[in-house]
């Protein structure tokens, strides 16, 4: 009698009810612990200078510091790192049909080499996108992560496939973020999907270890070789590295980008120098001897070249 008591109880609660809740996500994975907006909230000039959607005039990006700076990583003696062979806002305007400037920089290094988080974050996006990125992942970097007065943004691009981390994971400075790849739409995908495919550049050399020498993985064949790999795209392997920031702590989700409000771009070397002023005009007026930022990084053996940084290189350095 009484065992059928307690199941007619527990029937009304759940008829009362519903199902039991399932446990709660982390706040961040919710709602970036409370500073995650919607776009009807972000501000105009974000949402176009960040999001550089087709309706908005690329001048805007441009005016919040998507420019050419000048800066230059620098290595110590005796190690190997991995190089840029694409530069902050190089034109991609022969490659998109419309005044376009490349958002970050290219570090080229084969199939599955582990990329780094440059420093301790949240996952805020991970976008199995069919757009220019490809696969790619965005963490989001308070303050306390950084040292730095200013919330940072960085985006890894490209990813051979899908990485194994979600919103809301937390990340420390040097942990595989995935492996590279060369995931993404290219100009021979845009031409057999019906577009235009634009006007041709001239392939680059590639640039290596120390910024002057050829990268030996990109082979000297130019910028879009004939690798093949995930989504039988012909751009070599690389991580594309982002960097962009805001004094705010609120961001919104966009399709395939998160947008901070009062959002800038940043070169992602001048992330680097580890201190102020991060804007791009600073940066652009320095003078040419402060051009060349020396580099934290972390070694294959995971030890740190400089101790108790915050930051690292995308990639790990070998001596």
């Amino acid at each position: 009698m009484k065992q059928s008591l307690m199941v007619a109880f527990v029937v009304s609660l759940i008829a009362g009810y519903g199902a039991l809740p399932a446990p709660a996500a982390p706040a961040d994975a919710q709602n970036g612990g409370g500073d995650r907006i919607t776009k009807a909230q972000l501000d105009r000039a974000s949402f176009c200078g960040i999001g550089r959607r087709h309706e908005c005039s690329p001048k805007v990006a441009v005016a919040r510091g998507l420019f050419q700076t000048g800066l230059r990583p620098q290595f110590a003696p005796g190690v190997k790192c991995r190089g840029i062979d694409e530069h902050w806002a190089i034109s991609y305007t022969y490659k998109r049909n419309r005044e376009a400037y490349h958002a970050g920089i290219d570090l080229p290094a084969p199939f599955g080499t582990p990329i780094l988080a440059v420093a301790s974050g949240t996952v805020v996006g991970v976008y199995n996108g069919k757009g220019h990125l490809g696969i790619h992942i965005i963490l989001r970097h308070t303050p306390e992560d950084t040292g730095l007065p200013i919330y940072v943004y960085t985006l890894y691009g490209h990813l051979q496939h899908m990485p194994k981390l979600h919103v809301g994971d937390r990340v420390r400075m040097g942990d595989m973020l995935g492996p590279t790849g060369n995931s993404g739409l290219t100009r021979a995908h845009a031409r057999r999907r019906g577009g235009r495919g634009g006007k041709g550049g001239k392939g680059g050399r590639g640039r290596g270890n120390h910024e002057g020498r050829r990268n030996p993985n990109n082979r000297g064949r130019g910028r879009h070789n004939n690798h093949g790999g995930v989504g039988g795209g012909v751009r070599r392997p690389a991580v594309h590295f982002g960097v962009y920031y805001s004094s705010k702590p609120q961001y919104a989700h966009l399709r395939g980008i998160v947008i901070p409000a009062n959002g800038y771009w940043m070169d992602p070397v001048a992330l680097f120098r580890a201190k102020p002023p991060f804007d791009s005009k600073s940066m652009r007026a320095l003078p040419a001897a402060d051009k060349r930022v020396p580099i934290p990084y972390l070694l294959s053996d995971g030890s740190a070249h400089a101790a108790g940084t915050k930051l690292a290189w995308p990639y790990a350095c070998h001596r």
